[in-house]
């Protein structure tokens, strides 16, 4: 077998039961690995709705076919489970080493169920899977828990203290990167879980070494040299997107009422490289060194992203970036997810402006939210309000028009107003209000190529192309930096040149013809290495057929496959919307396009995906994709 160790273990906490439990080869070409493998998992391991909080809720720990093949970016390792904070199907990706060591121990995954009695964790090694008591860990945040814990060459993956008190969007930390959103930790936390750590010595076996070896130096060598991957974001890192976030209206600012922040330069990418930044820092076989490092109470660590900048800073009038820096520290050490958290905030700040929850936060009045921090991860005071969620507080308060979710997952920090890509990607996304899982479709709509974000024409072809895309890049276990390399140099170099214009033009009207290909994905039964590397290299890994083509409709059979198991849960087609505020409200007064055109675009996403009018795959679409049988 090539690509894979060939195991996954079975752990049931209440009854101490360790087993084998059996993938065939078929499923791995199908499904590869990460959050594809997982759902497949899920699905056969329910027959029903399963509460998040319950007995029967398991946790799956994937890596992918790439994780541990020096593949750029491919450190990445996937915890799926149902979300205590949406109720549906929720994957986290996360980047720190514990991936690698799982397969080193050598284990493809982990499945994890049941409830110990006891505080615990476990230990897996390349001999054995041990349950051993965690109380000396317990009431421990992760940076201690993991110090505790030893070793270089050890991988760490450990909730804090919010997980312990289940705080519904509570993340799982693996060094410094987190499995941050849909309240993974929580689930560890409900179990008695307070984390995995793995080592061993075992090796994965590729199966073309010589032609995976060139391949992978030509993929290195394409980020280096990309504009996006070998510059702005070595430079910068996400925090580069702040300046362009706030020139195109798509900076979450003040609950989402706007997009963008009259002092937006002092917590840009700018200001963190010059007042702040320490050096770069990356995942362990990342070219791109996109993390930064950062002073918080006086210690060295890692500095925030993108969208904590935005959630943290813009969206609360937080122009501190000292004080941001601290507050993603501190959710890191707790273990809480910094977008929703800031979202919540946010959120219970207008409704503390509006009169309908007196909880004594205001917008611009920072110094309280350190502190805030610690109520919110120990449910102490409102802390116990906020550690429930922003769609769980909208029903208590009131607010829900702009209570910033879907789906109970709090979105990203790209106001959609500016992009009704990025706004349709929202309102269908699995997990909830994810920009990633959502197709992350504001990367052509002016942050990366200079697509109007305005029109809606084509969005729908587009955001199902990208949705799928990112589905399968994560499967096969590499960062979605990576897929950067899809863009051309010369249309992200020279947005004012007047050919460049005349492409960013056309691209909607191209809609059409993606629509086509992703119904006829045999016509794309090639490679082309230099624009996307990621199936090829999984043919030299694994030894699968696999090419643009069969390597897209992968993820369509997942993005597919993830919707099944929602439905089950009781999703509607319904759910399938965006918050009042960025539908209804303009998000500029003089401008009639400045708000999400979400029921013409929803209509064409549905006919394209071959979903009926509910949201439902249809028969013919699963048996398409392979998936013949499966059903809610």
């Amino acid at each position: 077998m090539f690509g894979y160790a060939g195991k996954i273990a079975k752990i049931n906490l209440s009854s101490g039961i360790v087993e084998d439990y059996p993938v065939s080869d078929q499923d791995r070409e199908l499904f590869l690995g990460g959050k594809t493998l997982a759902a497949k998992i899920i699905y056969d391991s329910f027959k029903s709705k399963v509460e998040a909080f319950s007995e029967e809720n398991i946790l799956v720990i994937t890596t992918a076919p790439l994780t541990s093949s020096t593949s750029p970016c491919s450190s990445r390792f996937n915890v799926s489970t149902i979300s205590p904070l949406t109720g549906l199907l929720v994957s986290s990706n996360c980047g720190g080493s514990f991936g690698l060591h799982l397969r080193r121990a050598g284990y493809d995954g982990l499945i994890i169920g049941g409830i110990s009695k006891d505080k615990v964790y476990l230990d897996v090694t390349d001999e054995k899977i041990t349950i051993k008591n965690a109380d000396h860990l317990w009431g421990k945040n992760t940076g201690e828990v993991q110090e505790l814990l030893g070793g270089k060459n050890i991988g760490k993956f450990v909730i804090g203290i919010a997980g312990e008190n289940m705080v519904r969007y509570a993340a799982v930390i693996s060094g410094e990167r987190a499995a941050g959103r849909g309240g993974v930790g929580a689930v560890f936390g409900f179990k008695n879980l307070k984390g995995v750590v793995a080592s061993g010595k075992e090796s994965i076996e590729t199966f073309d070494k010589e032609d995976f070896k060139k391949n992978n130096l030509n993929w290195i060598k394409a980020l280096k040299t990309h504009i996006l991957t070998g510059e702005q974001l070595p430079k910068l890192g996400s925090a580069a997107l702040v300046s362009m976030m706030n020139y195109r209206n798509l900076l979450a600012t003040k609950n989402y009422s706007r997009g963008s922040y009259d002092d937006f330069e002092k917590i840009n990418g700018e200001t963190l490289r010059q007042d702040h930044l320490i050096k770069n820092k990356g995942c362990v076989t990342c070219p791109i060194q996109c993390g930064r490092v950062v002073k918080a109470y006086g210690k060295e660590v890692k500095g925030p992203e993108l969208e904590t900048l935005g959630l943290l800073g813009s969206n609360l009038l937080n122009n501190d970036m000292q004080s941001i820096l601290n507050l993603n520290h501190l959710c890191d050490e707790y273990g809480l997810d910094t977008i929703t958290f800031g979202s919540c905030v946010g959120f219970a700040m207008e409704l503390n402006e509006k009169g309908l929850w007196k909880n004594g936060l205001s917008f611009g009045e920072c110094s309280p939210l350190e502190e805030l921090v610690k109520k919110v991860a120990t449910r102490q005071g409102i802390g116990d309000d906020l550690a429930e969620g922003t769609k769980r507080i909208s029903e208590k308060y009131g607010g829900s028009d702009y209570a910033m979710h879907v789906k109970g997952l709090e979105i990203a920090a790209y106001e959609p107003r500016a992009a009704q890509g990025m706004g349709l990607g929202y309102a269908t996304s699995n997990r909830g209000g994810c920009h990633l899982n959502g197709g992350y479709l504001v990367v052509l709509e002016g942050l990366g190529l200079n697509v109007s974000g305005k029109t809606a024409k084509g969005k729908a072809a587009y955001t199902i192309f990208f949705q799928d895309l990112m589905e399968v890049v994560s499967a096969g276990g590499t960062c979605l930096f990576t897929t950067y390399s899809l863009l051309p140099q010369v249309l992200v170099k020279n947005p004012n040149n007047s050919l460049v214009r005349f492409i960013n033009k056309a691209i909607p009207s191209f809609g059409g013809l993606v629509s086509f290909l992703h119904n006829h994905t045999w016509l794309m039964s090639f490679n082309m290495k230099g624009i996307l590397p990621h199936p090829y290299s999984i043919k030299s890994v694994t030894g699968f057929k696999t090419t643009i083509g069969s390597f897209i409709k992968t993820g369509e059979r997942g993005y597919n496959l993830e919707r099944i198991i929602n439905l089950r849960q009781g999703l509607k087609g319904s759910d399938d919307t965006l918050p009042k505020r960025l539908t209804s409200e303009l998000q500029r007064v003089n401008d009639t396009d400045s708000k999400v055109k979400l029921p013409e675009m929803l209509k064409d996403y549905y006919k394209i995906r071959g979903w009926d009018e509910q949201g439902v795959p249809t028969k013919s679409r699963l048996q398409k994709l392979g998936l013949k049988g499966y059903s809610v």
